[in-house]
């Protein structure tokens, strides 16, 4: 049993506190993404199953964060997108965090992070992120899913 909670630790996954006890870590850039990333996606077929389930997830993200977003949440996202500081993984933390579902949020990152370790970081033109802030303040379900269909297939037919 303690060799097997070393292993966990050394992967990243649990943290022993002295006196406190063994706890879970939080889903985060660590190294087991890594390691099951060279097992799991070492064929085509489910690299492409991965960005596909990543972009399904990011669809269903937006829909509900463009219902659900705080005045907190859009001041953020407006200010990001204003100074030019946003960046596709910045915009899609802001967009799960703002979906309200934690579950939702935690999947799309572990998703992002497998899927960082076989392609280079998407990215958007600050158009993009300028016409998504102008959906969410309207809370335009409707537009906010053209535009994402918009550059997505834009970017999927550069990929080809």
């Amino acid at each position: 049993m303690r060799e097997a909670l070393r292993a966990l630790e050394f992967l990243g996954l649990i943290e022993t506190r002295r006196g406190e006890g063994t706890y879970i870590k939080e889903v985060g850039n660590h190294q087991l993404i890594n390691l099951l990333g060279m097992f799991i996606l070492q064929d085509e077929r489910a690299k492409e199953d991965l960005a596909e389930t990543k972009r399904l997830i990011e669809q269903l993200c937006l829909q509900l964060a463009c219902q659900r977003w705080t005045e907190q949440e859009l001041a953020q996202l407006e200010k990001s997108v204003r100074q030019k500081t946003i960046s596709y993984e910045l915009f899609f933390k802001w967009v799960t965090v703002a979906s309200q579902n934690y579950l939702l949020e935690r999947i799309w990152r572990v998703l992002h992070n497998f899927s960082q370790t076989i392609y280079d970081e998407d990215a958007f033109p600050d158009e993009f992120y300028e016409q998504m802030l102008k959906a969410f303040a309207k809370r335009d379900v409707a537009a906010v899913a053209k535009i994402w269909e918009t550059y997505t297939q834009h970017r999927l037919s550069k990929e080809r």
